[in-house]
């Protein structure tokens, strides 16, 4: 009897933790929730890389009452990809990715950063040009100098790379261009 009941639980502190069908059932379906979230969660990409005018030389800045701060973001086309490089304004890199086929991908040794992440989509899609914009975000709209992926991104320009970015859920990003020349 003693040894049916060990077959059927194991102890996992001090309650018991069902093993067989139900337990391996349980984990299975946790595991399928989990992997589904993260999908749900993934900020949308372009269908094709759009044409920027690589390489790009940003100044993001947070726009929140409490909370200031400030990061130049250079982004680079590569043999395989586009490279993003966020640092702050001391030059400490803060996130560093490469959108390679669709897919984001830690370049170097920073940890995963997926605020990072979500503001260098948005980015992509703030810096799409119009006229590649039906093709590679099929639900945005832009009408003069605003632009819409619902429910997700809201852009609104005064140049084409000067604007300010606001995330239904999130901060908002003030976005200017560093000429690179200095005074």
């Amino acid at each position: 009897m003693f040894i049916a009941n060990r077959l059927k639980h194991q102890t996992c502190g001090s309650e018991l933790a069902p093993t067989g069908v139900t337990g391996v059932m349980r984990c299975l379906l946790l595991a399928v929730a989990l992997l589904l979230s993260a999908c749900a969660g993934r900020a949308p990409l372009p269908e094709h890389n759009p044409d920027l005018p690589l390489p790009l030389q940003l100044h993001i800045q947070l726009l929140q009452p409490d909370d200031r701060q400030d990061w130049v973001l250079v982004i680079q086309r590569e043999e395989t990809g586009i490279r993003w490089s966020m640092m702050d304004l001391l030059g400490i890199p803060q996130a560093r990715q490469k959108l390679i086929d669709k897919t984001w991908e830690s370049d170097g040794f920073l940890p995963p950063n997926p605020q990072a992440r979500e503001l260098f989509a948005a980015l992509l899609f703030a810096l799409t040009p119009q006229e590649e914009l039906a093709a590679n975000y099929p639900g945005a709209w832009q009408y003069g100098r605003q632009r819409s992926l619902p429910e997700r991104w809201d852009i609104r320009y005064a140049q084409p790379q000067n604007f300010e970015l606001k995330l239904p859920h999130g901060p908002s990003y003030q976005v200017t261009p560093l000429s690179g020349e200095t005074p």
